[in-house]
């Protein structure tokens, strides 16, 4: 277990928001960008990363200059550009949370292999980079949408039989 630093509030366990999520994989870029050792997938994953960043600002009056400062003095400007994302509707964007998980798996791949930048969602819509059960309890409707590429496991095959009659006994 870790711990996430949302708005002030500690959260226990590795779950974090896509924003925070977003937000965290800018900064670990950007560092990771720095060192003369970082790798070009490093480097194209941050790149591409924050092009989609911008991308998803540039409606935004201010929101592209958010992003450039924040990258000058992420300390500073960490909260403005989690508002100005989650002002964007950056959470809800799948392509920027994957973006955010695959250059987190580069730069840190046993904090990703740990599940610890898999992200939550609100609002009765979930988040997933890997495998996901939706259940239902108390007579409720198990339903999901499924957006991108999916490959089923194989078959889950039939266990042995539980009570009833048995012929030829």
């Amino acid at each position: 277990m870790g711990q996430c630093m949302d708005s002030g509030v500690i959260k226990v366990g590795w779950e974090m928001d896509p924003v925070t999520l977003i937000v965290a994989a800018l900064v670990a870029g950007a560092a990771a960008g720095l060192k003369d050792t970082a790798s070009s997938a490093i480097k194209d994953a941050y790149d591409g990363l924050k092009g989609l960043v911008r991308r998803r600002l540039a409606d935004r009056p201010g929101g592209e200059l958010v992003l450039d400062r924040h990258e000058q003095d992420p300390q500073v400007w960490d909260k403005p550009l989690a508002q100005e994302l989650t002002a964007a509707g950056a959470g809800d964007d799948p392509a920027l949370v994957t973006a955010a998980q695959a250059l987190m798996q580069l730069v840190d791949a046993a904090g990703s292999a740990a599940g610890k930048y898999e992200v939550s969602a609100s609002d009765h819509a979930a988040a997933a980079g890997r495998d996901m059960n939706i259940s239902a309890s108390g007579g409720g409707t198990a339903a999901g949408v499924i957006h991108g590429n999916v490959t089923p496991p194989g078959p889950t095959l039939p266990g042995p039989v539980q009570g009833g009659p048995h012929p030829g006994r």
